[in-house]
C-alpha cells in the first residue's frame, strides 16, 4: 500500500511538472547588429526558457507616414529577414521553440497605437506596406516551421480603423503560414481587439498597473493584479482562446509596478528587488491558471556580460535578482 501511494505522488509530481513544462515560458530575444553565437544563446538556456520571441523592425518616419520600411541594410542584422532567420536556427538548434514577433517601429519612440493617416489614399498605402511586411514574415515563419507567429504589436488606431483589412490579413497569412497565430494588444486594447475569434491566443502586452507605492509589496502587487486578472479570465472564457501575455516586465525602480509600460530614460531610483517581486507575484498569479498559455519576458539582450547589473533601472532582469527568479521559475522550483 505504501509503495501505491508513492508511486501516485511521483506520478502526481510528474503531471504537474509536465503541466508548469508545457507553459511558454519564454524570453524577448533583442534583435542586435551581430550575429547570434553559442555563447549569446547559453544564458537562455541558463534560465530554462523554452520559447523566445524574435523581433524584426520596419521602420515608419511617423505616425501619419504610410510607408513601413523594413529588411533594408542600414539596419541591424537581428531586424532583417536574413537576421531572424539565423537567430531562430541558432535556438531552434538548442531546442528554444520561437515566437515570430516584427514589429513597427515610429520614428522617435513615438508609440505605434496612436498611427492614424491623413487620407484614404494613406491608408491604401499602409495596408499595402504592411501587408508586405506582414507576408514576409509569416513566409519565414513557414520557412522555418516557427511555432507562433503575431501578426502585428499595439496598433489599437491602425486595427480600429481599418477591421476588414485585419479580417483579410489573417486569411492571407492563413495561406502561407501553417502554426499559430496572436496579436499583442496593448495592456488597455485588448477588450476592444475585435478578431480574436481568428486567432489561436489573446496576446496581451501585459503592462498593467498594479501599484501606486514607491516600493511595493509582492503581496501587494498579488491583490493589484485581481481586477485584471477576472477581466482576462473573462475575456479568454468568452473567446474561448487562452491568454498569452506576448510581452511582460519590470523595470528595476521604484515605483516599477505603477506605470510598467514606460520606457523613458529617468533617473529613478534602481530598486532590483521590487522588479524581482513584480516578477514573481506575475509568476504566482498566473503560470498555474489553465486559461493562461504562458509568457515572454521583456526583454533579453543579445551581449549578455554588457547589460543589467545593479546600476541599471531599465527593463531586462539580466545580471539582476529577476533573473534568479525567471530560472527558478521556468525551472519548475515551487520555492524561489
Amino acid at each position: 500500500m505504501k509503495r501505491l501511494g508513492l508511486l501516485f505522488l511521483c506520478l502526481l509530481q510528474f503531471s504537474c511538472n509536465s503541466q508548469l513544462q508545457e507553459k511558454i515560458n519564454g524570453i524577448s530575444f533583442v534583435g542586435s547588429r551581430d550575429k547570434a553565437l553559442q555563447k549569446h544563446v547559453d544564458p537562455v538556456l541558463h534560465i530554462n526558457a523554452n520559447y523566445a520571441a524574435i523581433m524584426p523592425f520596419g521602420f515608419i518616419r511617423n505616425l501619419q507616414d504610410p510607408n513601413v520600411v523594413f529588411n533594408t541594410e542600414r539596419q541591424w542584422f537581428g531586424e532583417t529577414v536574413a537576421g531572424g532567420k539565423q537567430y531562430i536556427e541558432l535556438l531552434q538548434k538548442n531546442k528554444v521553440k520561437i515566437m515570430l514577433k516584427p514589429q513597427i517601429w515610429v520614428w522617435r519612440g513615438e508609440f505605434t497605437g496612436d498611427m492614424i493617416m491623413n487620407s484614404e489614399e494613406d491608408w491604401k498605402t499602409l495596408e499595402a506596406t504592411y501587408t508586405d511586411f506582414a507576408l514576409t514574415y509569416a513566409k519565414l515563419a513557414e520557412e522555418m516551421h516557427v511555432d507562433i507567429y503575431c501578426i502585428g504589436t499595439e496598433l489599437e488606431e491602425f486595427v480600429k480603423a481599418r477591421p476588414d483589412f485585419w479580417s483579410g490579413l489573417i486569411q492571407k497569412i492563413r495561406t502561407v503560414y501553417n502554426g499559430k497565430l496572436t496579436y499583442a494588444a496593448n495592456w488597455d486594447e485588448y477588450t476592444r481587439t475585435p478578431f480574436w475569434e481568428a486567432l489561436d491566443y489573446i496576446g496581451v502586452d501585459a503592462y498593467f498597473p498594479l501599484s501606486d507605492q514607491r516600493d511595493p509589496s509582492k503581496e501587494e502587487m498579488r491583490k493589484g493584479w485581481q481586477k485584471w486578472k477576472k477581466a482576462l479570465a473573462t475575456k479568454s472564457s468568452e473567446t474561448k482562446k487562452p491568454i498569452l501575455f506576448t510581452e511582460f516586465g519590470y523595470r528595476s525602480m521604484d515605483y516599477t509596478a505603477k506605470k510598467p509600460w514606460l520606457v523613458d530614460h529617468n533617473e529613478m531610483q534602481v530598486n532590483l528587488q521590487a522588479q524581482a517581486d513584480a516578477t514573481r507575484a506575475t509568476f504566482e498569479e498566473f503560470w498555474k491558471e489553465d486559461w493562461f498559455a504562458g509568457g515572454f519576458v521583456w526583454k533579453w539582450f543579445l551581449h549578455y556580460e554588457d547589460v543589467g547589473g545593479s546600476e541599471d533601472n531599465r527593463f531586462t532582469p539580466q545580471n539582476k535578482p529577476a533573473e534568479n527568479v525567471i530560472r527558478a521559475h521556468f525551472s519548475g522550483l515551487s520555492q524561489y
